[in-house]
């Protein structure tokens, strides 16, 4: 008498195409999340770098997707908007951003998502729920913070003061905040002190703080007690600008709750399951101290 196969766990392949990306933590935070729902997920890096190409080569990575079968795909630079063309769909929120960072093939066809701001709304929510949203300023107005001034504007930001080194890019994001939200939602302001005049709340979206640009990204005597602070840089996570703003009583938001927001949303749309939102983050942090132990 035959006994029964014992079931065979689903199977799921993804995988994330960037340059540089030898040293993300994304694949191991999918594959643990995916083993604790009993789901055999694979994740696979490819790397623009390691390969010695460009965004030129996207049109033959994407059909290669197409042809082996993959379930899904995480994005980052610089393809982030070179792969657009190239999807079947996009969802309303990569539309409004111009920027995808999560494709998910459904019956054959390719759909762009972007859950970067997504997730960092979804942690900051976490973290500070009862945040004054009033007047927040936003410093940086490239990839990460247009995602995240799209979604702060649709969380309730009342207005969105955007500066950035390159004042033609903030005022480019402002047009297109204005555009998607409402005229009168955001504005940009080219002198941080001034934009930070009567802020509730600081968005830091710049790479200033990370190991390899250390520093602070505005004088720190304009941080004040009344004042929330969100870092998105998570490597180190505890950043010179954070240091500072706990320093003179500000509550803050470090960059991991982002990293593992936006790995929440895409578990989610590769999976149609829902993932442990503290156990990522946990496993994140994990893998994280590892990497800065000496």
């Amino acid at each position: 008498m035959n006994t029964p196969a014992a079931a065979q766990p689903r199977k799921v392949l993804v995988g994330l195409i960037g340059a540089g990306i030898q040293r993300s933590l994304t694949p191991a935070m999918h594959e643990e999340e995916a083993a604790a729902h009993g789901l055999r997920l694979h994740y696979q890096l490819i790397d623009l770098d390691r390969a010695g190409v460009g965004a030129e080569a996207l049109p033959t990575l994407i059909e290669a997707v197409r042809i082996i079968g993959f379930d899904g795909l995480n994005i980052t630079y610089p393809c982030k908007q070179a792969v657009i063309p190239l999807l079947d769909e996009l969802s309303d929120e990569a539309r409004t951003m111009g920027a995808v960072n999560t494709v998910v093939r459904r019956d054959g066809r390719l759909i762009g998502h972007n859950t970067d701001g997504s997730g960092w709304v979804e942690a900051f929510r976490r973290r500070l729920p009862q945040a004054d949203l009033s007047r927040v300023v936003l410093l940086g107005a490239g990839g990460a913070g247009a995602a995240i001034a799209h979604a702060a504007l649709r969380m309730g930001v009342q207005h969105l003061v955007v500066n950035d080194r390159e004042p033609e890019r903030a005022s480019a994001l402002v047009q297109a905040l204005q555009a998607a939200h409402g005229a009168g939602r955001a504005s940009a302001v080219e002198d941080v002190a001034t934009a930070l005049a009567g802020a509730s709340g600081l968005i830091h979206a710049t790479p200033t703080g990370m190991d390899k640009l250390p520093g602070m990204p505005l004088p720190e005597h304009l941080l004040h007690p009344a004042l929330w602070v969100a870092d998105v840089v998570y490597f180190p996570l505890d950043t010179a600008l954070l240091k500072a703003a706990r320093a003179r009583g500000c509550a803050t938001v470090d960059g991991g709750g982002m990293a593992v927001g936006q790995a929440l949303g895409a578990f989610r749309l590769f999976t149609s399951l829902e993932p442990d939102a503290q156990r990522v983050d946990l496993h994140f942090r994990r893998l994280l101290a590892q990497r800065t132990e000496p």
